[in-house]
């Protein structure tokens, strides 16, 4: 694959780190915590790789994925209530897609697994009033795997991904919901999938880890900048331990703490990191 783009290094820190969940009681001096979980309304559609999402109004919209077959049901789950209501379905079904809150209150589905088993290109808008979707845009590439990242501008940076007729994907596309299209920005300087992105606190937007099929085990280091003010891409440091599918969050100190994965061959991570983008 041939990436045009120029990758200028760009200075961050990866720190390791171990994470331990123990139970007892808070405050008792024990150095230990609790908590409890309870049961709560079941959805009425078993699925898994769908998307959840939490709405203005605290309700939570699911679409899409998988059961016994591609899914295009939607549900909410009212937090006051615990129970779960149907909503619009979905004019495609879809797994392994994204999901978007937009400023306005919407949410972007975007890409997946279509029912005939082919990346889609096709996005939808639920609107929360009506509890319908509407169709919007189109990708300029098919995708599923990929991220779907809203900016500080109200825009959403869709990354990476895999396609059939490309293969894995460095391509990067922005939805305006303005305009509601797509336009193509600064390609990744790595193609990827399975990776995670993070909206850091200054506005850029980290991306790391991820699959090409390529490296050792299929699984990525490396890590990524996207500046939404000039549209392109720097590396950063790596991730101490290649990973894909693991989880990342925004740490209220404006670190990144990434967690757990695969590197492939098998081998399920425990390992967690830490990064910081002042370095």
């Amino acid at each position: 694959m041939h990436i045009s783009m120029k990758s200028v290094a760009r200075v961050g820190t990866l720190v390791a780190t171990s994470v331990s969940f123990i139970y007892g009681s808070p405050g008792s001096g024990s150095g230990v915590a609790t908590g409890t979980w309870t049961a709560t309304g079941s959805l009425i559609t078993a699925r898994y790789l769908h998307t959840a999402t939490l709405l203005p109004s605290g309700m939570i919209l699911v679409a899409g994925g998988y059961g016994t077959d591609f899914l295009a049901s939607a549900e909410l789950y009212d937090p006051a209530t615990g129970i779960w209501t149907e909503t619009d379905r979905l004019a495609a079904a879809r797994d392994y897609h994204t999901a978007a809150l937009l400023p306005s209150g919407m949410v972007l589905v975007v890409g997946g697994y279509g029912s005939d088993s082919s990346q889609l290109a096709s996005a939808e808008l639920y609107h929360p009033a009506s509890g319908g979707w509407t169709k919007t845009g189109a990708l300029a590439i098919a995708r599923i795997a990929h991220t779907a990242t809203l900016l500080p501008s109200g825009m959403v940076l869709v990354a990476g991904g895999y396609s059939s007729d490309a293969g894995y994907l460095a391509s990067a596309e922005l939805y305006d919901p303005k305009t509601e299209s797509w336009t193509t920005t600064g390609s990744l300087a790595n193609a990827r999938t399975n990776h995670r992105a993070t909206l850091l606190s200054s506005g850029i937007v980290l991306v790391a880890g991820g699959y090409d099929g390529e490296s050792a085990f299929g699984a990525l280091a490396s890590a990524e900048l996207y500046d939404p003010k000039i549209g392109s891409w720097t590396t950063t440091v790596s991730l101490k331990t290649a990973r894909f599918l693991h989880a990342a969050t925004l740490l209220p100190s404006g670190m990144v703490f990434v967690a757990g994965g695969q590197r492939g061959g098998g081998e399920y991570l425990a390992s967690a990191e830490l990064y910081d983008e002042g370095g």
